[in-house]
């Protein structure tokens, strides 16, 4: 029947219920349909279950399968592992297994049942047993003991702990019955009938006894009786083991084994007890050896111990005997937390002399400072242990167990110099690694009060005197910031938002400082005059000088501000590194991103007490330019570049560990201050920003070109290799973005006339109507495209149509760009073209309501930073953000690219153009090729 049930798969859908009985191997399964009540298609009899009625139950009489033990079994393993099984059959499908294995592991004890015929039942069960027993009852669904208890009163229904447990005797009492049980067990235990044996009531409960409800034994050590103990040929003995014997019927029974011995225990045990306490020895001895020396004894009550026994006893062997049941108790007065802590001792360097904190080599000398119950131990009393050779020792009048790893760490206390960035980790994280080993590890001095101060978070702080600005709650908490970490002779990278007032931040430090010194500030050509204009404006009375132009000087210098552009920095490093400063700061710090460039080199000459570096994005393209700007704010903060890169940059940028972003922003979280204008403290401080993309078609000729491109493209590509084929990809990309914006952009054709333009490109047409829109409404508009020469086609096209238009690139001179800007913010020119890599920073152009990114950046966090120009604190209207994509091209896909790539520079990574070249030829012809709307 089983069988044909099985190819049936009646069992599957219906529910499974045990049905007990007295003799233990008549138990039943039995199988019903909870949902309807419909028959199955084998049912044999009819079931009393109790199932839900409204609000209560009710007793039905449901059909119903009923099979013996034996041959329900491979049903109920199967199902418990069939995803269409009911979840009660499922269930006891896991109790079916458990008490496979119990059998399997020779888990049987003989006994009788209360009517006296012979029974085998699952035991004895260990603590898992019992456990995993448990764990199958809890999540046994009524449909699994839906069957009600017998009698008149109340519906009850059987505990499931209790019917999980019938059940496995009544599968120990069903598998042992076979031919050959005879011959094994004797013949009252094998046959399948019911064998009455009143005569053997004492025997079966002796034999029980010592098994399941006996008694089991434990050691307890002694350490009072130390170095009193000789053997014969004089070895020294560490201690005794004391057999202790437990009552399982009884839990609070216990004595010890000399008192069983003696007979004043006999009577609470039983006549068996030093019968099952010797044997307990001596299965005790398989696990731990000595304990045969224990087995051998004519009174098996006390082991004494060697120096190597009870090391051994301390160790691994109480694990072992622990599993096998034997529990080793130790003295009350033994201390187990003696523990080791990597200490950090350090001295802080200078704030006042240009010496970076992290230079400092006594910063990095660490040791281990040994501790018992938290409390550190004294000199005296590490060098006590220290010259410990035993598994115990005598310490503050206590026994302390010693591990000899930490008897080595108190013979070898000084650890040497610790790495800068393990120095790091010491403070803000509190762990350390040594020897390939994670300790714990604690800062002290000086460091621990750095900690203190870096995490302890910094609030709001009154606005300097002399400042002529309303400083906003999150801008005076980055004031806040900078004070502190200037004050400690660190440096600090800003790195909030374009437009979230770096610059006025920076000046209400400078005159918070009130230092004599002068404050140098480095920044693009383009910035020079936004600076000396806020300088004037929000610090009346406050020298401010420019170093730039062949005119320049620092004679005569009195506190104040200079500043200077990058390419005057680089060629005149030597003159500013000869003047004394209080404040270096570089803004848009992104233009020393490169460690190896020659700008970035001669930044790094000037001296000066504290840096700062201003970006809206410390991160563009790769984590080694966070570790450049960082490095040089606080020199020698992240370690060398290659080590850094080997420890946390790889890991982020490959998405090998999970956790490493993590890692690396909990190391650079006090040394870089990051907001968002979408962050809520901000938020309110800003008109709203809508962003919309305008997916424009290709014009025929743009269509054709871009399908040719393409084809003697991937012809070129597929043959090449390495840094040839980087080669192909990357000039295929750039042809391809071209063409999206115009065919004479990438035909190279003469620009100065605008006759048919507009007519060739999907991207022009389009810009003119959005143009048309907005100075209908008296609106303003910057224009970014990242190629000079499409902003000069798009600027001598408007030009044609009459719109007053003017274009910003990088070869625009300095007082040319600040009449620009001036002209656009008052009005007079509505439209403003500019290159997105000379005017995508620094800019302040509030004027503008629309922000039109005519091309895709690869970076979406250039394309912010140009947005930024608008949408930035002083902005009062709303800034919609437009960006023209054409249809079934790459900028296409791109924009789904680009989205996920911002969130990775959320959790600071990019990857950029050359992320594309590693594109197999299959992925990146997926990429380009032009997909025509159906």
């Amino acid at each position: 029947m089983a069988d044909q049930m099985a190819e049936a798969a009646v069992p599957v859908r219906l529910a499974a219920v045990f049905l007990p009985e007295p003799l233990p191997r008549r138990g039943r399964v039995a199988f019903w349909d909870p949902e309807d009540g419909r028959p199955p298609s084998e049912a044999t009899e009819e079931l009393t279950v109790v199932r839900p009625h409204g609000s209560g139950v009710r007793r039905s009489t449901v059909p119903a399968v009923t099979l013996p033990v034996a041959e329900a079994l491979p049903l109920l393993t199967r199902a418990r592992r069939d995803p269409a099984a009911h979840p009660a059959t499922a269930c006891w499908g896991a109790a079916a297994l458990h008490a496979l294995r119990l059998v399997a592991r020779g888990r049987l004890l003989p006994g009788l049942t209360a009517e006296g015929d012979d029974a085998w039942r699952a035991g004895p069960l260990e603590p898992d047993d019992i456990t995993h027993l448990r764990a199958i009852a809890a999540a046994l669904p009524y449909e699994g003991h839906a069957v009600p208890l017998p009698g008149k009163g109340p519906l009850l229904l059987p505990e499931p702990e209790a019917l999980v447990r019938s059940f496995l005797d009544a599968v120990a009492d069903t598998l042992p019955r076979t031919p050959a049980a005879a011959h094994t067990a004797g013949r009252p235990f094998a046959a399948a009938g019911p064998q009455r044996l009143p005569e053997a009531h004492a025997w079966a409960a002796e034999v029980a006894a010592g098994m399941d409800a006996g008694v089991r034994i434990s050691l307890r050590l002694e350490l009072s009786a130390y170095d009193l103990f000789d053997d014969a040929e004089g070895a020294r003995r560490s201690g005794a083991a004391v057999v202790q014997v437990h009552s399982l019927a009884d839990p609070t029974l216990v004595v010890d084994a000399a008192d069983l011995w003696a007979g004043e225990a006999a009577t609470a045990f039983g006549p068996r007890a030093r019968v099952d306490a010797a044997l307990a020895v001596r299965r005790a001895a398989r696990v731990w050896p000595p304990l045969e020396r224990l087995a051998e004894q004519e009174t098996p009550d006390v082991l004494a111990l060697s120096e190597e026994e009870l090391g051994e006893l301390l160790g691994v062997a109480a694990t072992r005997l622990g599993a096998a049941g034997v529990a080793v108790h130790w003295p009350r007065d033994l201390a187990q937390d003696l523990t080791a802590t990597a200490v950090v001792r350090s001295a802080p360097g200078s704030a006042t002399d240009g010496t970076g904190f992290f230079e400092s080599e006594d910063l990095l000398r660490f040791r281990w400072q040994l501790a018992l119950g938290g409390d550190p131990l004294t000199e005296a009393e590490m060098d006590a242990l220290a010259e410990a050779h035993r598994p115990v020792v005598r310490l503050r009048d206590r026994w302390v167990l010693v591990d000899p790893a930490l008897v080595r760490k108190a013979r070898k206390r000084e650890l040497g110099l610790l790495d800068p960035v393990d120095a790091l980790s010491v403070a803000l994280t509190g762990s350390t690694e040594v020897d390939g080993e994670t300790v714990e590890a604690v800062p002290v001095g000086a460091l621990a009060a750095l900690r203190d101060r870096l995490t302890a978070g910094v609030g709001p702080v009154e606005p300097p005197p002399g400042l002529a600005a309303r400083l906003r709650d999150y801008q005076l908490r980055g004031l806040g910031w900078l004070d502190l970490m200037t004050s400690l002779g660190l440096g600090g990278c800003l790195a909030d938002d374009m437009g979230l007032g770096k610059t006025v931040t920076v000046i209400a430090l400078h005159l918070r400082r009130a230092r004599r010194e002068p404050t140098l500030v480095v920044c693009p050509a383009s910035l020079l005059g936004n600076w000396q204009r806020e300088i004037t404006r929000f610090a009346p009375g406050v020298p401010v000088r420019r170093f730039h132009g062949p005119e320049r000087t620092l004679d005569g210098l009195e506190g104040g501000f200079v500043l200077t552009t990058y390419g005057t920095m680089r060629t005149a490093a030597p003159r500013l590194a000869e003047q004394s400063w209080g404040l270096v700061v570089a803004d848009e710090a992104q233009h020393v991103k490169n460690p190896y460039s020659a700008t970035a080199k001669a930044l790094r000459t000037i001296p000066s007490p504290a840096r700062v570096a201003l970006t809206g994005t410390p991160v563009e393209n790769n984590l080694s330019e966070l570790w450049a700007l960082l490095d040089w704010t606080t020199p020698g903060l992240l370690g060398p570049l290659k080590s850094f890169r080997a420890r946390h940059a790889r890991a982020v940028e490959n998405g090998e560990d999970a956790q490493a972003a993590e890692r690396l922003a909990r190391l650079v979280r006090p040394f870089l201050l990051r907001r968002k204008k979408s962050d809520p403290g901000i938020v309110p401080e800003l008109p709203p920003k809508t962003e919309t993309d305008h997916p424009v078609p290709l014009s025929h000729e743009q269509a054709a070109l871009y399908e040719a491109v393409v084809r003697e493209s991937m012809l070129a590509i597929e043959t090449a290799e390495g840094i040839a084929r980087r080669g192909l990809v990357l000039k295929l990309l750039g042809s391809l973005k071209q063409i999206c914006d115009h065919p004479a952009l990438y035909l190279k054709e003469d620009t100065g006339t605008a006759a048919g333009l507009i007519a060739r490109s999907g991207k022009l047409a389009l810009l003119d109507e959005l143009v048309d829109t907005l100075l209908t409404e008296d609106g303003s508009a910057l224009v970014f495209t990242q190629y000079v020469r499409m902003a000069r086609l798009i600027t001598t096209h408007l030009a044609s149509r009459a719109v007053p238009v003017e274009l910003l690139h990088g070869g625009t001179a300095v007082p040319d760009r600040e009449r620009m800007v001036d002209r656009f913010q008052s009005g007079a020119t509505p439209v403003l073209v500019l290159s997105l890599k000379a005017a995508g920073t620094g800019l302040n152009l509030t004027r503008a309501g629309h922000v039109i990114h005519f091309d895709r950046w690869w970076n979406p966090a250039v394309e912010e930073q140009a947005t930024d120009r608008a949408y930035r604190i002083g902005q009062t209207q709303p800034v919609q953000v437009h960006r023209l994509i054409t249809e079934g091209t790459v900028e296409d896909r791109i924009a789904e690219m680009l989205e996920s790539k911002r969130a990775l520079a959320d959790a600071i990574l990019g990857a950029g153009e050359s992320s594309l070249t590693e594109l197999t030829d299959r992925e990146l012809k997926d990429l380009v090729s032009l997909r025509r709307a159906e």
